[in-house]
């Protein structure tokens, strides 16, 4: 078995983008989010939303990408402590993924304040 702690900040650092590469390759929805970004990136620029606008949606395009990963890690748990239904291993699961959705729900409230005005 590996060890649990890192040694040092270098080594935390790679595992942490260990950790997210793991995310993006093996989590359909994480690959979608990403996809999401970078259109709504791409149509800020479009319409020249400030500065302010621009923080609001980064902040909130990443709680989305942070509650997936957040996700991932407790569906990832989960899955080792059992394989078998089990009730409370799927209210974890789903608990989990309703605060994935709160936070898309918010960044497309944000994304509707931001541009509505603008596309109209």
């Amino acid at each position: 078995m590996g060890k649990i702690r890192n040694a040092n900040f270098r080594e935390a650092l790679k595992n942490a983008i260990k950790g997210l590469i793991y995310g993006i390759k093996t989590q359909r929805n994480m690959k979608i989010q990403l996809i999401i970004t970078i259109l709504v990136i791409i149509v800020a620029i479009i319409f020249k939303v400030s500065k302010i606008e621009l923080l609001f949606l980064v902040l909130s395009i990443f709680i989305v990408l942070v509650a997936e990963m957040i996700n991932t890690s407790i569906e990832e748990v989960v899955n080792l402590y059992t394989e078998k239904f089990h009730d409370k291993a799927k209210f974890a699961k789903d608990i989990a993924a309703g605060a994935v959705l709160l936070a898309s729900i918010n960044s497309i409230i944000v994304a509707i304040i931001i541009f509505y005005d603008k596309i109209l």
